[in-house]
């Protein structure tokens, strides 16, 4: 947990409201001036009043201010801790990533994502905690710290899902016990039955093979030239939490990411936002408007919707919202195929889903 521990105050602080206090008392009842009931010395009274109490309200703004910016310097250090900025490259792969948080003011929210290199190829996940702003933000913390020592420490990708579902279970125990020490452990086998996490655990092979785990999270889109299609529209598994994970965890293999193609992550804060007439963003639209124009950079991607959803919300997003761009930015290949077709080409592409048991 993140505490700001407020400062005691500085002898500056105490000072200034004391000398202004000691003016207008003094003034009040030490200067002829203030004894007569004349118009002139009324005005002059109300002068020195109101400057005394306009130099204390300007006092109190700065000092309400400088702990404001404390506040957002801790803030911020939280978020470089627990969603920690990604590298613009990973193994080949072109990254860009960026969170809005609902809470005003904040930099931190109920959206988590990372995306790390590892020997079995780009791994990342992309989730949406229940609830948003900084209430959510010890449950991003504890999954991310799991993904970030699971990912190098199994090789399956269904294994890595069960260490996120067991670190969630784990952190959910520990907050029922620290907001109710008063029960008893058999009330803790169950803690918050409500609290649930939306997960999608992707891997990029090296040669773009695509690997897919989806725990209830919007299924990402491809972007190929301008053309935008969604990944998959295959059922996902229920969300983290409420139920346990299935016996077995089979991998849904979704064809390759080719080179100069990319996949967009986002968390449903994108597409539920709404403007004042209560109509839904559409981010596949948005997502053709960012690629109109070629060649098209993730970061270019990311700055364009973002652009179009605050503008769609009038600058206010009722929820946190987290996009992440990942584009394949590895030399083509080519390899003679049955036809004599170029595999690395996006005509050779092929998107073969299974479903889950």
């Amino acid at each position: 947990m993140i505490r700001i521990k407020a400062r005691a105050p500085t002898g500056r602080a105490v000072v200034l409201p004391t000398v202004w206090g000691a003016v207008a008392v003094g003034y009040k009842f030490g200067c002829p001036l203030a004894q007569q009931d004349g118009i002139g010395a009324r005005i002059v009274t109300s002068a020195v009043f109101f400057a005394v109490g306009t130099g204390l309200i300007f006092h109190v703004r700065r000092a309400l201010l400088r702990e404001l910016r404390l506040a957002r310097r801790a803030a911020r250090a939280a978020q470089n801790v627990v969603l920690r900025p990604l590298p613009p490259r990973l193994d080949g792969i072109d990254v860009a990533a960026a969170q809005l948080s609902a809470d005003r003011g904040a930099s931190v929210g109920g959206d988590l994502y990372e995306a790390i290199a590892t020997e079995h190829g780009v791994r990342v996940v992309m989730g949406d905690v229940r609830g948003h702003g900084l209430a959510a933000l010890g449950t991003v913390a504890a999954l991310l710290g799991s993904f970030r020592e699971a990912v190098h420490d199994e090789p399956e990708l269904g294994r890595v899902l069960r260490r996120l579902d067991r670190a969630l279970a784990r952190h959910l125990r520990e907050r029922a016990r620290a907001e109710h020490p008063a029960n008893g452990v058999a009330d803790l086998d169950n803690p918050v039955a409500e609290e649930f996490v939306t997960v999608l655990l992707l891997e990029i092979g090296r040669d773009g093979e695509l690997r897919v785990l989806n725990c209830g999270h919007p299924w990402p889109y491809v972007l190929t030239g301008t053309r935008v299609e969604q990944l998959s529209c295959e059922d996902p598994l229920p969300p983290l939490g409420p139920f346990p994970l299935p016996a077995e965890l089979e991998t849904l293999s979704c064809g390759r990411l080719h080179p100069g193609e990319s996949l967009v992550l986002f968390t449903d804060g994108a597409e539920d936002a709404r403007d004042a007439h209560g109509r839904f963003f559409s981010l596949s639209a948005a997502l053709r408007a960012a690629v109109s124009d070629q060649p098209v950079s993730p970061q270019t991607v990311l700055r364009t919707l973002f652009r179009a959803l605050l503008h769609h919300t009038a600058g206010r997003p009722t929820d946190d919202v987290a996009l992440l761009v990942l584009r394949n930015g590895r030399k083509r290949v080519q390899l003679s195929g049955a036809r004599g077709e170029d595999v690395g080409g996006s005509a050779a592409r092929a998107r073969q889903a299974t479903t889950y048991p």
